[in-house]
């Protein structure tokens, strides 16, 4: 049985402009705006020598000088690559009804995804969130084989990260009060609540790492449902010890089917490895199934995809809107509301004689 893939191109696609320009807009927004064949009209960065060098580089015909000559552009999707921290101040900006791709996460906590979600009603934005890991080519295989019956009734979600993340990469996160959750295991958070809907409640402790700058960088989580469905994150971003016991996977196991899906850019990131798709039915070995491309870049393209096409018509649903997203941002925030609550205190050995 195959499975899809992919999300169909825009008939009509509308030129992109560009809010950002670090380096997530280098190594996946514009590679996979480039292959698709989009459009990109022009760029703006805070820093304008950096956004000339982004231009420079793959020949964008404008740099803004500022952002009223952003928000002065019609009949365009705007792209806003830029860092969470400024999204409220950047859609307020925007003219009313446009529509725009917000990077994720929606905000550092839920009072900010609050802000958002009232900025995008309140200005009528077509508004959507790159929660691109629902976009990946595997996941999109997932997702059709939920729907097809493949795995019959889901009994498992696992995900098991035990790797290493540079996160000298992303020093703007040594200013963050939360960072794993939100800034990483958000994307599995978002899929998982994509595929079986929004969980009854949570249980989650995140934790530091000696010498790290970063509040945060190991996960533990359970996402409850129904007593026939186990849900558990497991996170560990720093084991550095060799690649023979590095691990970034996610298992989906039913009582019909299975499969494990490798994400494999977080294996040597931003290199990366390729990615896996392991899928069999129960008593059957699993077998690796061909990919029509992986999580980054192309995940960028076909979220875009989206985007265009619902800004269309063609699309009824837009997959990641900021109501989808504010979901996510919920679970995110129950995730810290558990981690702030002691755990339950284990009894003492009662002394002998008494």
């Amino acid at each position: 049985m195959a499975f899809n893939q992919t999300w169909p191109k825009p008939s009509a696609p509308r030129p992109i402009v560009i809010i950002g320009a670090g380096g997530i807009v280098v190594d996946s927004h514009m590679p996979a705006y480039r292959r698709a064949g989009y459009e990109v009209a022009g760029i703006w960065n805070r820093n304008r020598d950096r956004a000339r060098a982004v231009a420079d580089q793959f020949d964008i015909p404008r740099v803004f000088d500022n952002l009223d000559e952003v928000a002065a552009q019609d009949g365009v999707v705007f792209d806003l690559a830029s860092s969470h921290h400024v999204h409220v101040d950047m859609l307020n900006i925007l003219p009313d009804g446009a529509p725009v791709l917000i990077q994720k996460p929606m905000g550092v906590d839920l009072a900010v995804a609050d802000d958002i979600l009232a900025i995008c009603r309140r200005k009528n934005l077509t508004a959507a969130v790159n929660f691109q890991l629902r976009y990946a080519p595997m996941m999109l295989a997932i997702r059709d084989a939920m729907t097809k019956g493949f795995f019959g009734q889901m009994t498992e979600i696992e995900v098991h990260l035990n790797l290493v993340t540079p996160w000298h990469l992303f020093p703007t996160l040594e200013q963050d009060p939360r960072v794993e959750i939100v800034s990483h295991s958000i994307h599995y958070i978002d899929l998982i609540q994509s595929l079986v809907g929004t969980p009854k409640g949570v249980v989650a402790r995140s934790y530091s790492y000696p010498g790290s700058k970063l509040t945060d960088t190991r996960t533990s989580a359970i996402l409850e449902y129904d007593d026939d469905l186990r849900v558990t994150l497991s996170i560990n971003h720093h084991h550095d010890f060799g690649r023979s016991h590095q691990d970034s996977s996610i298992r989906f196991e039913g009582d019909k089917g299975a499969a494990v899906v490798k994400l494999g850019v977080l294996l040597d990131y931003p290199r990366g490895e390729p990615d896996e798709l392991w899928m069999g039915s129960r008593g059957a070995t699993m077998t690796l199934v061909p990919l029509q491309g992986h999580w980054f870049p192309d995940a960028f393209e076909l979220v875009m995809n989206n985007m265009q096409r619902f800004v269309s018509g063609e699309d009824d649903t837009l997959m990641t809107s900021v109501d989808s997203a504010w979901v996510t941002m919920a679970i995110v925030e129950a995730c810290y509301a558990s981690a702030s609550r002691p755990f339950e205190p284990i009894k003492s050995l009662p002394q002998r004689g008494a």
